[in-house]
């Protein structure tokens, strides 16, 4: 008999744990931890977030533990399985936010319910689209009366403190996060926070004062024993949610953010490219299609609208994807852009090297597009032809990619930079390197310069 197996990232948790039985997703909940369950159950509070879609949904499992594999849980529950995993260390400044102020909703929500939450772990969201979904239910549990909020410390580390770096200095936090996946620590953000941002009391008590509790080696959590009035702590989640919400970033102008209103290619070539993944979208239906240097989007919504289910799009311009979730947001899109370097993806990392699972391990991709970005991995990372198309013929099994020759307007400028020294590029390369690892199933020029739309199979 098959037996459930451990989600690496599920082990930190004494409250249960996730398991994996085939596609199944499984929960334990502890003996421990059984009677505080009961209770958030028995209050109504989850049964409501669930209805509204705030939660993930549970339904118990009527085996004993001992059948599955489970042996020492007092129960099982089953959620449905989420299509893709992403790490807030990928999230936009959009993002961010949107999970920051679901997590403060759902925390004053359920205090009406008499419930609290036991932590403020940003990996307990989830976006199915652009819609945050919170995935922890073990994390209700009821309130006591007086009690401090044991999850500030984390909530500031991994929501508020991102936030706060990128609103006061334009820095975006993404690069750091992931090296560092417990959050941004309250007192390395006070030194990189300018003068004029402790003029705020707000910044005044949630970083200079917070800090100077990490400074004297206690967390914010465990420091405050004196009782927390329960009006106290409602108004500190409404102020902090408050707070959050006129939160925006500081950040320069970027040209891949403006890229769609301010190149250069006439509207003819626009459109036989937008056609050409129209067609791709309708002939493959992929269940869930990867774009790959998405930018603000558009090609992934075009997707979306002629045949694919759902889409993630990766790209490394924070600024891009920031106006890709808004876009996706508008359109009420089953489309999840995420920040990241595709010639430097996150890697799997954490416990074990596996308690977070790198980019390409989390790839259940039907199919692919790579728009306009092989030219970059190349003369912007050096990753020569062959490595850079093997690497997105991997990440799904059919794809629509674009080569765009070395005379075109745009790749001309990155030729002249690298003075001559660089890897092979033309289109003869690029058709033997796609053909060494799929099947070209059709080729259409979409431009003046000669670029071409490539459809691969490697499906066989």
């Amino acid at each position: 008999m098959t037996l459930a197996q451990p989600v690496p990232g599920s082990y930190r948790d004494p409250a249960g744990g996730v398991h994996r039985l085939g596609d199944r997703i499984l929960r334990t909940v502890s003996p421990d931890h059984e009677a505080e369950f009961d209770a958030a159950v028995k209050s109504g509070v989850l049964d409501r977030f669930v209805r509204e879609g705030r939660i993930v949904s549970f339904e118990p499992i009527e085996l004993p533990p001992e059948a599955l594999g489970l042996a020492g849980a007092s129960r099982v529950l089953e959620h449905p399985r989420l299509s893709f995993i992403s790490h807030p260390y990928e999230w936009s400044f959009e993002a961010l936010p949107a999970a920051a102020l679901h997590h403060l909703d759902l925390h004053l929500d359920a205090m009406e319910g008499g419930l609290t939450l036991s932590d403020a772990s940003a990996y307990n969201i989830q976006f199915v689209g652009t819609r945050p979904i919170f995935i922890d239910i073990l994390s209700f549990r009821p309130y006591r009366d007086g009690e401090i909020w044991a999850g500030y410390r984390q909530f500031c580390q991994q929501f508020l403190n991102p936030l706060l770096l990128c609103a006061a200095t334009g820095l975006m936090p993404n690069a750091w996060y992931r090296g560092a996946p417990e959050g941004l620590p309250t007192s390395d953000l006070r030194k990189l926070l300018p003068w004029k941002a402790f003029l705020s009391r707000r910044v005044l008590l949630h970083v200079a004062a917070h800090s100077a509790l990490e400074g004297v080696g206690s967390g914010a959590s465990e420091a405050p024993r004196a009782a927390l009035p329960t009006a106290s702590f409602l108004h500190m989640l409404r102020d902090l949610r408050k707070w959050i919400a006129g939160l925006a970033p500081k950040r320069s102008r970027s040209l891949w953010a403006d890229y769609t209103t301010t190149c250069s290619y006439p509207s003819e070539e626009q459109q036989a490219k937008r056609a050409e993944v129209e067609a791709f979208a309708a002939a493959v239906q992929p269940r869930m299609l990867w774009d790959l240097g998405c930018n603000t989007g558009e090609y992934s919504l075009l997707a979306l609208k002629s045949g694919a289910e759902s889409a993630i799009g990766w790209d490394g311009d924070a600024a891009a994807i920031d106006v890709a979730f808004k876009a996706a947001q508008a359109a009420n899109a089953r489309f999840t852009p995420l920040v990241s370097d595709l010639a430097n993806p996150s890697p799997s990392q954490g416990w074990a090297q596996s308690e977070r699972a790198g980019m390409h391990e989390r790839s259940s991709a039907d199919a692919a597009m790579a728009l306009a970005l092989i030219h970059h991995l190349l003369f912007g990372a050096n990753v020569p032809l062959p490595r850079a198309i093997a690497w997105i013929v991997g990440i799904a099994p059919r794809g629509l990619i674009e080569f765009v020759p070395p005379d075109d307007v745009q790749v001309r400028p990155m030729v002249a930079r690298r003075n001559g020294a660089h890897h092979p590029y033309d289109r003869d390369h690029f058709v033997k390197a796609l053909n060494h690892v799929a099947r070209i199933e059709r080729s259409t020029i979409v431009g003046a310069s000669g670029r071409e739309l490539f459809w691969y199979d490697a499906s066989d």
